[in-house]
């Protein structure tokens, strides 16, 4: 039998790419998305045109009652999950003084929470299998902070402490936590830069661009074929930038 992934947030962007890069590997592929169905539906069906068994569900990881569903609907279609991949996340820009109490909560919960609540409902059935890869989509403000996107750092800060913490706990079972800490990646999140902006940007970067998703779906990938004595670790993804 083929082993499962769930991407969470994978309707296009980083999710997508890593989603049909284990979907060309046979895997069995379980996306979701908060609220882009018709982008969903479409990575959905390139999975299938790959001839990997694929389930899409429409759930928004930050809240309990969604994710509850969402492995519920796993333990149907596919039994359980093999390698987890908390992908999913939001990101504002803006003073943190002038964010709302309502914008910070949701923020947490997309990018912090979302993380919690798939490692909650993923882990006992990796634990009962002694076997399991848990990798966190993180970012480079998770280690140094941005300016101006105070939260979306604590967030990703968060992450980074709970793929190290989480790692020491699971290592006894044989399953795998880290986390790939992006920098700029090509993505609808960095398109909001103007042309100067990113000209800027790219100056910053030692590589001269900006990373793909397809590379960070590569990472992910062999994350989950590294030595099982990796474990506990941030790996920074950023072109030599930060």
């Amino acid at each position: 039998m083929s082993k499962t992934v769930l991407v969470t947030g994978s309707s296009r962007g980083i999710g997508r790419a890593i989603a049909l890069k284990y979907a060309s590997l046979g895997f069995s592929v379980v996306i979701n998305c908060a609220h882009s169905l018709p982008a969903l539906k479409e990575t959905e069906k390139e999975i299938l045109s790959l001839d990997a068994p694929c389930l899409a569900v429409c759930a928004d990881v930050g809240k309990k009652e969604d994710c509850i569903r969402l492995f519920e609907e796993i333990a149907k279609t596919f039994g359980s999950v093999d390698i987890l991949v908390n992908n999913a996340g939001i990101s504002r820009l803006g003073l943190l003084q002038d964010m709302d109490f309502e914008e910070w909560d949701n923020l947490i919960a997309s990018n912090l929470s979302s993380v919690f609540h798939c490692c909650k409902l993923a882990i006992p059935s990796m634990v009962q299998k002694q076997a399991g890869h848990i990798i966190n989509i993180s970012s480079v403000w998770g280690v140094c902070g941005a300016s101006c996107e105070a939260a979306y750092s604590a967030s990703k800060g968060g992450v980074n402490a709970l793929t190290r913490a989480l790692a020491k706990e699971l290592a006894p079972s044989h399953i795998q936590v880290n986390a790939i800490a992006c920098g700029a990646i090509d993505t609808d999140m960095n398109h909001f830069l103007s042309e100067e902006e990113a000209c800027a940007l790219l100056e910053e970067i030692p590589a001269g661009r900006m990373g793909t998703p397809d590379e960070v779906a590569r990472m992910v990938l062999s994350l989950t074929e590294s030595p099982a004595y990796l474990t506990g670790q941030v790996i920074q993804l950023d072109g030599g930038w930060i």
